[in-house]
């Protein structure tokens, strides 16, 4: 199954001072078996936490092997309508995230993602989380 790599994880990836050994291995194993799917907002989260003109161009350069997938009208409309699904069982959210959820469920791919906002979304979309392989 392909898997979308949301913000959260590339970020705990990349820093320079501590970066997660669990999330590192697991994000590596996912690009070498080619199962990453990049969407184009995550690609604009991420290169928007660096000011450093040399680092976001490293990082602009390690990312460009990875598309990005399409997105569509349709994309964005279910979107919006997971946005107010989940919005009226009590359960707020980015933007962003419920276009990563709609991309994930058009293209039937998982979510990686440390940010805990998605599980309480897959408890109304349907959606499914990739679980770290801790072997």
């Amino acid at each position: 199954m392909k898997v979308i790599v949301d913000t959260a994880v590339w970020s705990l990836s990349l820093r320079r001072t501590e970066p997660d050994a669990n999330v590192c291995r697991e994000l590596a194993r996912l690009i070498e078996e080619q199962r990453v799917l990049m969407l184009g907002p995550v690609r604009q989260e991420i290169l928007s936490g660096y000011s450093e003109e040399s680092r976001f161009e490293l990082l602009r350069s390690r990312l460009s092997c990875f598309d990005n997938e399409p997105i569509f009208d349709e994309d964005y409309v279910r979107a919006a309508q997971y946005h107010n699904l989940c919005r009226r069982r009590g359960i707020q959210g980015a933007h962003t995230d419920f276009l990563i959820c709609s991309c994930a469920v058009r293209l039937q791919a998982a979510i990686y993602t440390t940010d805990q906002d998605f599980q309480q979304y897959s408890t109304v979309l349907p959606i499914f989380l990739h679980q770290e392989n801790r072997s």
